[in-house]
């Protein structure tokens, strides 16, 4: 989901994702992903010419055994352009920390291009999904969509393209060794990979990063890796291709971007936060540790986050954990709020999910954030913040009506009456 929240004076956007599978299954591409989850096919695995997975496997190993020879053996000699790109981009791969990298055939149909048997050897499409860990950091790994033109020479399938795809919406997910050499930064918690940024900014990246951690384990009490993967582009331009988006002009005032499937671990992949230069840059210093202070609490929460967590719970939680102990006044957070609470036209509920629309004037996406973050904090002062975590976790489980159970679970009050003191909280607060 997108969401936008004020730092600094600066108004950032970013997104979640919750429930992606099926979006995606839907329709390519919503704005993520560099991790993808994939389709089912079966039966077209099944139906596949034998070979692929066996080609795809050896491809594999290659990458695993830093063999640039092998990893070169799958590409079709005769497409010089895709074989040039497959060269620097196993090159760009060099300092990246491996600990798995498996390619696993789903389909051969995949794209609309007809199988065919001519001089040209046999050619069919396919999807496949790109799955791997990063040592010391991925618990489960990150899974990338690819749709492959695969060509029979020989009696040896290879890979002529990763884009053909293109033409009928299937784009092959891209990851940011395809950008160019990727520069890896370790911090305490953290590790951040950039492409065509330099080693400075990335320390800084890995140093705020480092500070957050700790500051989202004083927020949330829930069981989580502590360790936080960042990925820095080079532009704008790069940082919507990982995303798999088309128009980069929508991410323009995004400054970072969370992404990862919710659910139970260890089903759900791993988290990424990738960073566009241009927005963050923008930044104040106490602006960007608040932006990623709010991406890793979304790590931390993944897990029990659900498409039945409501957004300004999750978005809430999300600022009220970046903002914790800061010590600025609700009426300089909230902005947006306090002046229509100074005109008389204080909020009547509480944000709805469809209040955090991208379409949505950035004064009402505004207000759903900061009418979020102020619902987390009056949890935190009134119930005290182990009911805030108590209420967020039993919030995303069970149903549609869950977030309503929980409220008379945890805080002992029903929506309407929740709701009733939250606008006096706002009044008070920000009058």
């Amino acid at each position: 989901m997108l969401t936008i929240s004020r730092v600094a004076g600066h108004q950032v956007r970013r997104r979640t994702v919750r429930g992606i599978r099926a979006a995606l299954c839907a329709a390519l591409p919503l704005v993520l992903l560099a991790l993808l989850t994939g389709c089912d096919d079966p039966a077209g695995a099944q139906a596949a010419p034998p070979g692929i997975q066996r080609m795809l496997d050896q491809r594999a190993a290659a990458v695993r055994n830093r063999d640039s020879g092998a990893f070169l053996a799958s590409v079709d000699p005769r497409a010089t352009a895709y074989g040039s790109e497959q060269r620097r981009m196993f090159a760009n791969l060099a300092r990246v920390p491996l600990a798995a990298w498996s390619y696993e055939l789903v389909r051969t149909d995949a794209f609309g291009l007809p199988a065919v048997v001519g001089a040209d050897g046999r050619r069919v499409a396919a999807e496949v999904r790109l799955r791997y860990r990063l040592t010391g950091y991925d618990t489960a790994p990150v899974t990338a969509v690819q749709y492959l033109t695969l060509t029979d020479r020989g009696g040896r399938w290879r890979i002529s393209s990763d884009s053909d795809g293109a033409t009928s919406g299937r784009r092959s997910a891209r990851q940011l060794w395809d950008q160019g050499p990727v520069e890896v930064v370790r911090g305490r918690h953290s590790l951040v990979l950039g492409v065509g940024r330099g080693t400075a900014a990335l320390r800084e990246l890995a140093e705020r990063t480092d500070a957050a951690v700790p500051a989202v384990g004083k927020a949330w009490a829930g069981e989580w890796a502590g360790r936080v993967v960042v990925e820095a582009p080079q532009s704008l331009e790069r940082m919507a291709e990982l995303l798999n988006a088309t128009d980069p002009a929508g991410y323009r005032g995004i400054a970072a971007v969370t992404t990862g499937e919710s659910g139970p671990a260890p089903a759900a992949p791993a988290d990424r936060v990738v960073v566009n230069p241009e927005a963050y840059g923008e930044l104040s210093a106490a602006g960007r540790q608040v932006v990623l202070t709010h991406e890793a609490t979304h790590v931390a929460t993944r897990t029990v986050t659900t498409s039945d967590t409501p957004m300004w719970l999750s978005e809430g939680f999300a600022d009220w954990a970046a903002y914790r102990g800061g010590g600025r006044p609700a009426a300089t957070t909230a902005p947006e709020l306090a002046h229509a609470v100074a005109k008389g036209a204080p909020p009547s509920r509480l944000p709805a999910d469809g209040d955090f629309r991208f379409s949505r004037s950035a004064r009402q996406l505004a207000r759903a954030y900061e009418g979020g973050w102020l619902a987390c904090r009056m949890i935190a002062d009134r119930w005290g913040e182990r009911k805030l975590g108590a209420f967020y976790r039993a919030a995303g489980h069970g149903g549609t009506e869950s977030a309503g159970r929980a409220m008379r679970d945890q805080l002992g009050v029903g929506p309407a009456e929740f709701t009733r003191r939250w606008r006096a909280y706002v009044a008070e607060q920000l009058g």
